[in-house]
């Protein structure tokens, strides 16, 4: 009998799901950070560390290690130079397949079959399979792109506070919330500033979503942009040809009620998570969604 593998490697933790032909859950992994930008040594290192953890519950024998086919969704890989990287690793498996994180979450979602998923985190992107292809749109990276995400709320709300500091607008409970991490002073704000990380600018994305909640003038000003952005991603990813779209991330479920209804009513619920995809990914076709759930 055969296993199959599915790893979801991402900028937060790495995780596995290791299943049987039958689709019995027999083993599962799971580590820190795997996402492709922190080097290929400590990735692969991350890799293994899983696989090895959700073989081991299993009981597998050297010999029924040998049969598993895995599917690998790594943060970072379309970065120059990765895919022909990850060649080099070695995993003692009868198949590996590599895509994104967002592809096999795209996978998971719709079973496997044709959709996008439009994930709203820290950054922005949809991922779209559609009539034989598969692509993305958006999700260049921050400040640039990620229109709609926490990072992007997060800087709006830093301009409109450091501008209430300086008197050119008026000062809300979301600007004092925001400028009193810094002690209510524009030098030690600019100087957060200087090393602030996406991560670091969607910190302040539930400060906001609070604050637009209580009626804060600005920051629903800030989250009514955002969602000209959210929705126009979702109408351009059934102009390209997607017949299904679900929202993924931890921002999409204070986002959601924002939307208009008739744009609610075009999404779907996600059928499955990335694990399953990842099992997608490497081959496995039948009971997926019993494997996640048992």
């Amino acid at each position: 009998m055969g296993f199959y593998l599915g790893i979801d490697a991402g900028g937060s933790n790495c995780r596995a799901r290791l299943i049987a032909a039958d689709g019995t859950m027999v083993g599962a992994g799971s580590g820190g950070t795997a996402n492709a930008r922190i080097g290929l040594e400590p990735l692969y290192a991350t890799l293994r560390s899983v696989t090895e953890q959700a073989i081991a519950e299993a009981g597998l024998s050297e010999a029924q290690a040998a049969t598993i086919q895995a599917g690998m969704g790594i943060a970072g890989i379309s970065r120059p130079g990765v895919r022909d990287a990850l060649r080099d690793f070695a995993f003692p498996f009868a198949s590996v397949a590599y895509e994104t994180d967002a592809f096999i979450a795209n996978l998971g979602a719709h079973g496997g079959a044709d959709g996008a998923i439009l994930i709203l985190g820290t950054g922005s992107i949809a991922q779209v399979r559609a009539e034989g292809r598969d692509f993305t749109i958006g999700g260049y990276g921050f400040p640039i792109s990620d229109e709609g995400s926490g990072a992007a709320l997060g800087l709006s709300a830093m301009r409109h506070a450091l501008r209430a500091l300086d008197g050119r607008t008026q000062a809300t409970p979301l600007s004092r919330a925001v400028t009193e991490r810094f002690g209510h002073d524009t030098a030690q704000a600019i100087a957060w500033m200087d090393k602030a990380t996406p991560k670091d600018y969607g910190s302040f994305a539930p400060l906001v979503m609070d604050y637009a909640e209580a009626d804060d003038a600005i920051a629903r000003s800030i989250v009514e942009d955002a969602v000209q952005h959210i929705e126009r991603f979702i109408e351009t990813i059934f102009e390209r040809g997607a017949s299904r779209c679900t929202l993924v991330g931890g921002l999409a479920p204070r986002m959601q009620p924002w939307l208009r209804a008739r744009t609610v009513a075009r999404l779907s619920p996600m059928l499955g998570d990335p694990l399953d995809g990842a099992l997608y990914l490497a081959g496995y076709r039948s009971q997926i969604g019993q494997a996640s759930r048992r």
